[in-house]
């Protein structure tokens, strides 16, 4: 089948037309793949190069073709949203509410099914499965719980920027901060993940939503979808701004959202005591987050939390998600700027590394 592949750290992707899928085993389906939309980490693991070669792409959604032995709750001719933290249900974190901490989710690091198989081959060499879904492919296998059903009418299109952007940055605010009614919210960068932090910041009813971003289209948006107050980290102080902006306290939920480890301690400095900072994006593995002196973190009370996937389980905040959008609730094509097929996906990176546009939605068939 035909494919973008990464074969070497920091290189163009290699279009293909002889990767090898193996048919779904038991509980798992195979997925003909629609649409697929581009995520900075599939950026940031193209860079790393560490396994090579290896299908990316992890926002994915598109028709059931195929079922494993066992499966129920799917046919053939379903139309799906594909998700990267598929749970199991019955693991220690699943158990526990955390749905996205689930074993299956390993695969997000591991490139490979629990059984560190990848179901894909190219003349006879293995291929890394990228992000626990390995979209950027006319088709995929993917455990059962990895490919959440939606309506008929559904234009996948659309419904594929729910699988990461919208998953992680709505289920920021509402699954790993709570954020509650009135409070007041820094978002630090405002691509797809962070205009969806903003999103989520108006769906619980925060009285401030301050949205920091270099690019004046993206704060222009950002301010579309319930940002309250803009600012440029150009040229604007970031921690004094948001600090005057809420009396001289501080916020009370500061986001990093860009995959910018120096950003963490802006928002660190940014919060309120007692206060939150939430690591929503995915910096390179050579970053650190350093806060000093220590011992101000401790007396100041603040929490510094991570994030994967928004906290989501996602058998129940896709559909949950996906309502939202239907009922007006949440803009999901505002964040779309460009579409294009596979064979521009190399281009779509360049875009998305330059920050031109928000999300860039790739077209598999």
């Amino acid at each position: 089948m035909r494919a973008a592949l990464v074969t070497a750290a920091g290189k163009p992707l290699e279009l293909v037309d002889d990767l090898e899928l193996r048919p779904p085993r038991a509980g798992e389906v195979r997925v003909r793949v629609h649409h697929c939309g581009l995520c900075h980490s599939d950026v940031t693991v193209r860079d790393m190069g560490g396994m090579v070669p290896i299908v990316l792409g992890h926002e994915a959604a598109g028709v059931v073709e195929e079922l494993g032995s066992g499966v129920t709750g799917l046919a053939v001719g379903d139309k799906v949203v594909l998700t990267p933290c598929p749970p199991c249900g019955a693991c220690y974190w699943c158990v526990r509410g955390e749905a996205s901490l689930c074993e299956r989710s390993l695969g997000v690091m591991t490139a490979t099914f629990p059984d560190g198989t990848t179901g894909l081959s190219r003349r006879g060499a293995n291929v890394y499965r990228g992000l626990n879904v390995a979209a950027f492919a006319e088709s995929t296998v993917v455990h059962v719980t990895g490919a959440i059903k939606v309506p008929a009418d559904t234009p996948l299109d659309v419904a594929c920027v729910i699988g990461c952007a919208v998953q992680t940055g709505v289920g920021a605010v509402l699954n790993t901060a709570r954020v509650e009614e009135g409070a007041t919210v820094l978002v630090m960068g405002l691509g797809g993940i962070g205009l969806s932090v903003v999103q989520g910041a108006r769906l619980a009813n925060a009285a401030r939503i301050i949205a920091s971003d270099p690019v004046a289209q993206r704060r222009d948006t950002a301010k579309a979808l319930g940002a309250t107050d803009l600012l440029d980290p150009t040229s604007d102080d970031v921690i004094a701004t948001a600090r005057e902006l809420t009396g001289g306290i501080g916020v009370d939920y500061a986001f990093e959202t860009a995959g910018v480890s120096a950003l963490v301690t802006t928002g660190f400095f940014a919060a309120r005591n007692g206060g939150a900072i939430v690591c929503v994006g995915a910096p390179p593995v050579d970053q650190a987050v350093t806060i000093a002196p220590a011992s101000l973190f401790v007396i100041s009370g603040k929490r510094l939390l991570g994030c994967l996937l928004g906290s989501c389980n996602s058998i129940r905040d896709i559909p949950r998600l996906l309502a939202l959008w239907r009922a007006g609730r949440l803009d999901l094509e505002a964040m779309i700027t460009a579409r294009r097929p596979l064979t521009e996906i190399n281009q779509a990176m360049d875009d998305l590394i330059a920050a031109r546009g928000i999300r860039t939605v790739l077209s598999l068939q």
